[in-house]
């Protein structure tokens, strides 16, 4: 219980200390930057994901083309 109430005021303390950053100019372009870098790697996550969902969807579409190929074979 104790440890939750710690995690609680630490987060309300951050927030606090972010937004009064956030108001100097400086601390503006620091979240800025966090902000854009964040979406940077969200952007290659996304990019990561679709690239190999396409690698998987070619490999079984591959498996089921020789699946179709053997059972052809198979009748004939």
């Amino acid at each position: 219980m104790k440890g939750a109430l710690l995690l609680i005021v630490g987060v309300a303390i951050g927030f606090v200390v972010a937004h009064e950053v956030a108001k100097t100019d400086a601390g503006r372009q620091f979240f800025d930057d966090v902000d854009g870098k964040a979406k940077e790697f969200g952007d290659a996550v996304v990019s990561g994901y679709k690239a190999r969902e396409a690698e998987l969807r070619t490999a079984v579409s591959n498996a089921q083309d020789a699946i179709d190929d053997l059972a052809k074979r198979a009748k004939a």
